[in-house]
């Protein structure tokens, strides 16, 4: 069961709501994915749902998936799961958070359209490199072998 959890973003604490049941379930099929493509990197950990990642300008954010540089910990891709009740702390103030810090990879997953923003940083900041629905697979060069078809992502269960 998922339980409300607090985040410190950018010097203020913002405290977030239990995530609902359609949220864990795409959380967990996304997880179950993740887990299995990165098994064999060795470079590459897959941490708990929600858990804390200081990142460098102090913010404390717990991205719904995270994964980090086994080495350094360093957060390379976040994914944000949007709540209809609760969009705004994670499509605008993490989302800049996460470009100032140029993290390298960002998904934003929203049950409300059942699409998936992807986002690549680059010199500029994060650059949308698409929109993704229904029968379109989402696959990712830093991560051999994922391949998602986002419509089995947001299928009833």
């Amino acid at each position: 069961m998922s339980s409300p959890y607090e985040e410190l973003l950018d010097g203020q604490v913002v405290f977030r709501r239990a995530p609902g049941a359609r949220h864990e379930t795409i959380c967990s099929r996304l997880i179950a994915l993740l887990d299995a493509c990165v098994a064999n990197m060795t470079a590459t950990r897959l941490l708990p749902r929600r858990s804390e990642v200081k990142l460098p300008n102090g913010s404390i954010v717990c991205p719904d998936i995270a994964l980090v540089d086994a080495a350094t910990g360093a957060l390379w891709l976040a994914v944000e799961i949007i709540s209809s009740d609760d969009h705004h702390t994670d499509t605008v103030v993490k989302k800049q958070i996460y470009e100032d810090v140029r993290v390298p990879r960002l998904w934003i997953v929203d049950p409300r359209y059942d699409n998936l923003e992807v986002y690549h940083s680059n010199e500029y900041g994060l650059a949308l490199k698409g929109i993704m629905a229904g029968s379109d697979v989402l696959t990712d060069t830093a991560l051999p072998g994922f391949q998602l078809t986002i419509r089995e992502l947001f299928a009833a269960t």
